[in-house]
């Protein structure tokens, strides 16, 4: 059953505007890395917002990874005040979008308007929710000119790459102080039916096997780091993974293959490096005296992070007991822990009850197999009133020809604007 509200009417009269604004998000390339135009879109939503009658902060993130002077990591918080006091709804996104990679049939940065879908990279992850959480706000602040407390709305920078020079570093400036803020919604592409209630954790390293160089014609006379890295990955195929597929949660994570514990190797270099494009050299005749690999461990509510790298530990351990050569390095590159707010939580049952209202429908409860900026808002922010829930299918993600529906878009802000007057109001 549809809520047909004034402020219902007023994000479907704006339908026009949200397809425009998204498609102006689409269209600056803030691809991360390298951390490109962020001033740029900062720019834009200062513009923006401020028209709403928003008070702005631009917030470089000094010193975070990857700031530097040719890609600064900027971020932009937004702020409306109420008539009076009361909590603070604070909308967050992130501004970053991942590599286009290949497979694309339409421009990736044009934000085509194809049969209801709007295409582009960084269109359902998360440009979309963006749109439509300024929507939101903006209906909301037009049918409730005198509502209480604060809306805000934040743009931030690089949650693709861990969101250390985003919402980590704002949550560290009190932006997320549970003083300031009571109520974060992170629009990430989770469904327009879900409330997700948090993530798993996440534990990345990088594994060195070690050889001796020697000629390629005479391979006893060296030790293959290769080889050495192929024990690697035989043991993780007879050992890890089977126990980690016999691992499941209770969180609820979807898809259902990530109830387990999963584990991801990036990228795999041993050996001499790769030629660059057009070069026709022949390789040089030597034996690999390194290989390297790099590992993405997702973890469940039920594993400790002790317990992750000490079954990694334990591996390698095994293996160099095995092999006489064998020597390695694991080095850790960075971890998150699983964070999960409780379904009983304020914003849960506001966002829940708003679902059915507007959707017709209960909402599903979930968390995500990846993380997201959730992370940095709990354990830094100490805020523990936070959830993600916005538009886009959780599947479109990072793939070729990503896109957001409009008609999606409008339900989620439908939802969204219902939240605020259910809180503010």
């Amino acid at each position: 059953m549809t809520d047909n509200s004034p402020l219902m009417d007023a994000i479907t009269d704006r339908r026009d505007d949200l397809i425009a604004l998204t498609q102006d998000l689409i269209r600056i390339p803030t691809l991360n890395p390298p951390g490109a135009f962020y001033h740029d879109i900062c720019d834009y939503l200062d513009r923006r917002l401020r028209k709403s009658g928003f008070a702005t902060q631009r917030i470089r993130a000094h010193g975070t990874p990857g700031d530097s002077d040719r890609y600064p990591r900027w971020n932009i918080v937004a702020r409306r005040e109420g008539a009076r006091t009361g909590d603070c709804v604070h909308f967050n996104s992130h501004i970053d979008v991942v590599e286009v990679g290949h497979g694309w049939t339409q421009d990736p940065f044009g934000g085509a308007l194809i049969d209801g879908k709007i295409y582009g990279r960084g269109a359902c992850d998360m440009k979309g929710g963006l749109a439509a959480s300024i929507i939101a706000a903006e209906a909301f602040i037009a049918i409730h000119p005198d509502f209480a407390g604060a809306v805000e709305i934040s743009g931030t920078a690089d949650e693709e790459s861990g969101g250390y020079g985003g919402v980590a570093y704002l949550a560290e400036q009190g932006f997320f102080d549970p003083a300031r803020v009571q109520h974060v919604i992170i629009p990430e592409p989770l469904h327009k039916d879900r409330v997700c209630l948090g993530h798993r954790g996440g534990w990345w390293a990088e594994i060195e096997t070690h050889g001796e160089i020697a000629h390629g014609s005479m391979p006893f006379l060296g030790d293959c780091a290769v080889r050495h890295m192929g024990a690697v990955l035989a043991a993780f195929e007879t050992t890890l993974y089977p126990a980690m597929a016999a691992r499941r949660t209770d969180m609820p994570v979807v898809p259902d293959g990530a109830r387990s514990s999963t584990m991801n190797i990036n990228s795999i270099h041993g050996g001499q490096p790769e030629f660059a494009d057009g070069d026709t050299s022949l390789p040089a005749h030597c034996v690999p005296d390194s290989c390297r690999i790099v590992i993405d461990r997702r973890f469940l509510a039920e594993e400790s992070i002790d317990d992750v790298r000490g079954e990694m530990t334990a591996l390698l351990e095994d293996i160099k007991a095995q092999r006489d050569t064998f020597r390695y390095d694991l080095r850790e590159i960075n971890m998150v822990l699983p964070s999960m707010t409780d379904r009983d939580a304020p914003v849960v049952q506001v966002i829940a009850a708003q679902i059915e209202k507007v959707l017709g429908r209960p909402a599903e409860f979930v968390a995500s197999p990846g993380t997201y900026d959730q992370k940095h808002i709990d354990r830094i922010g100490k805020l523990k009133n936070c959830i993600a829930y916005g538009p886009g299918l959780l599947e479109l993600a990072h793939k070729p020809d990503e896109y957001i529906g409009v008609d999606d878009m409008i339900d989620s802000a439908q939802v969204m604007a219902g939240g605020l007057a259910r809180i503010l109001t």
